[in-house]
């Protein structure tokens, strides 16, 4: 056995879990871990200006490809309950990411000492394990403990807090013994997919609803192969959107009463058995439920068993990883070759649906709407950029007009939404996707929240174009006002007697100029017919100066996307597509027939 420091053993454990990316902010009582992450050198680090930031940055990276775990890094007072958010946002959507915490010593823990506070305690219920370790021996055997937690049935984060007598422990550790605990996850047995297979034998109309969990399985090629195998049309969710291409002739379009596209819905309101694989029904999905279930039987298969149930009862629910249940559908569907429906004309409904119901994209007014900036993105980024927003009306209107064609290239902090997230979670992104093209798409107020990681970006040279959306409003909350007949408390416009450019006047925060600050590269774009030329420039700056590139784009200051409370009451604000010159970058162009209508 070897002798070593409890932080050399931690640093050589997260070397061989795989975990070497980390993120954070040193301080006087982590210094030991930073000091031992020095000496081995195998660990990259990446120097945040926000613990927040820090913790957003490593769920960015998790998120990147599949396997990945982020460490964020930073002392357990302000530090550590400045990750809390982070810690929620991860595990609201079933993301592994470890927290490492340093503490006071442990002999001045109940004593209120400078930065001491019971992190552990408060990161509890948004973790997988939160602990806080008092005996330098153990400190092996916990990590491993949260490496296994991690990725065992439904993933999500783990918090381990170090007081720094502890990380300065000597104890014997042999590295070469150490082995990573194997997962637990739960899976589908044949006779479970000989159920679905015979609801789905019984079905007229059958669809898919891919979530998130099928991500975070890396099985959509089974998905899509099981939806080519059947004949079932695929709809994805927000956080499973990319698991089947957008133009792959199954995909059906995205359903919801927020993020969707017209045809998904109404292809969904045909449906008579729904087959949820790795999803939650969550209520921006569902909206009301009444309209959501009537006349369809549900099949719902989730990795996590209380998930089953926990929004409506299915007619049929399976615990299983969603590669597992495909694996097993798979070989239920193979060995009743022949023996199943044919579903291809009601697959060719849906298809026929693509063409029809388009949202008008092509608006030429100044100040721009915001319509006609997806538009451009579209064509400006093709297919193999990946979109990384979190939360507001850029968001959900990005969700209803960009399109998205692999795993992983929509990443999306859903259920928490977290404002600021989006550019820290860019970076944790770029990191993990060198070389490819990232493009973050925010508000100006979720911009705003976090602008100061900009800084680390450019520090650090990590490329990505920031799109931000500016009306200067509190876009989401100020459209929800509207029942409340009320605009409140959610204007950020103020005469700013520094800012640069005509349309910003009144626009209140320059941001080209704060992003220059930083150290980046930022433009602005005020006319619609160059917002095109403002992302190719973008492009441009960002691979010559490797830092993030900012692209503002001043909006009309109201503006209400299209939402409803069920998914047959849907509200358009604006005017539908009435031509194919009206949507120009829809997947499939507009109908002659429809365009009649």
């Amino acid at each position: 056995m070897t002798r070593m420091h409890a932080v050399d053993a931690i640093v050589l454990i997260l070397e061989k879990e795989g975990a070497t990316e980390t993120f954070g902010l040193p301080g006087a009582a982590i210094n030991p871990l930073y000091s031992a992450m020095k000496a081995h050198g195998g660990i990259r680090h990446t120097l945040a200006r926000h613990v927040e930031g820090a913790s957003h940055m490593a769920d960015g990276f998790t998120r990147s490809a599949p396997g990945n775990i982020g460490v964020c890094l930073g002392t357990s007072g302000p530090a550590g309950t400045d990750m809390i958010t982070g810690l929620y946002a991860a595990a609201a959507d079933s993301q592994p990411i470890l927290c490492i915490t340093g503490q006071a010593p442990v002999a001045v823990l109940d004593k209120e000492d400078f930065q001491a506070v019971d992190i552990a305690s408060i990161a509890a219920p948004v973790t997988k394990m939160a602990k806080a370790v008092l005996e330098a021996g153990q400190v092996p055997g916990v990590f491993q403990t949260a490496f296994q937690l991690m990725r065992s049935a439904r993933p999500g984060p783990v918090l381990i807090d170090l007081p720094i007598d502890v990380q300065q422990t000597e104890i014997e550790f042999d590295i070469d013994a150490y082995e990573p605990l194997a997962p637990a996850k739960p899976t589908a047995t044949p006779a479970q997919a000989e159920k679905i297979l015979d609801l789905i034998a019984e079905a007229e109309h059958p669809i898919i609803i891919a979530g998130g969990g099928i991500l975070g399985a890396d099985a959509a090629d089974r998905l899509v192969e099981f939806a080519e195998l059947t004949s079932i049309p695929v709809s994805p969710t927000l956080m499973g959107w990319g698991a089947i291409p957008d133009d792959h002739p199954l995909a059906a379009g995205m359903v919801g009463i927020q993020t969707h596209v017209r045809y998904g819905n109404a292809s969904f309101l045909e449906s008579d058995l729904v087959i949820g694989i790795g999803n939650r029904w969550a209520n921006r999905h569902t909206g009301d439920l009444d309209v959501y279930r009537k006349g369809r039987k549900f099949v719902h298969i989730d990795i996590e068993p209380t998930q089953i149930g926990r929004v409506f009862a299915p007619d049929f629910g399976v615990a299983s990883d969603a590669g597992a249940a495909l694996d097993a559908l798979l070989a239920a569907a193979r060995s009743r070759s022949g023996r199943l429906p044919d579903f291809t004309g009601w697959a060719g409904e849906c298809t026929a649906r693509k063409s029809t119901e388009h949202r008008k994209t092509n608006f030429t007014e100044v100040p721009i709407k915001p319509q006609r900036v997806y538009q451009e993105m579209n064509r400006a980024f093709g297919r193999d950029v990946t979109y990384v927003s979190t939360i507001g009306l850029s968001q959900i209107a990005g969700a209803q007009m960009l399109h998205v064609y692999r795993p992983r290239h929509w990443i999306n902090a859903g259920q928490a939404g977290p404002l600021g997230w989006t550019g820290p979670a860019a970076l944790g992104v770029a990191k993990g996707k060198p070389g490819e093209t990232v493009v973050a798409l925010s508000g100006d107020y979720d911009f705003q929240f976090m602008i100061e990681e900009l800084a680390v970006g450019a520090q650090h040279q990590i490329p990505y174009v920031h799109v931000v959306v500016n009306n200067s409003y509190l876009g989401l909350i100020r459209q929800s006002q509207r029942g409340f007949d009320m605009d409140y408390e959610v204007s950020l416009a103020f005469e700013n007697i520094n800012a640069s450019g005509s349309a910003s006047s009144g626009y209140g925060v320059d941001h080209v100029a704060v992003a220059q600050g930083l150290g980046c590269k930022a433009l602005r774009v005020e006319d619609p017919e160059l917002i095109g030329e403002g992302l190719r420039v973008a492009k441009e700056l960002m691979d010559e100066h490797q830092v993030p590139v900012v692209v503002e784009v001043i909006l009309e200051r109201v503006t209400n996307i299209s939402m409803g409370a069920a998914l047959d009451a849907i509200n358009e604000f604006e005017t539908l597509a009435q031509t194919p010159a009206d949507a120009p970058t829809a997947l499939s162009p507009m109908s002659e027939l429809a365009a009649a209508k």
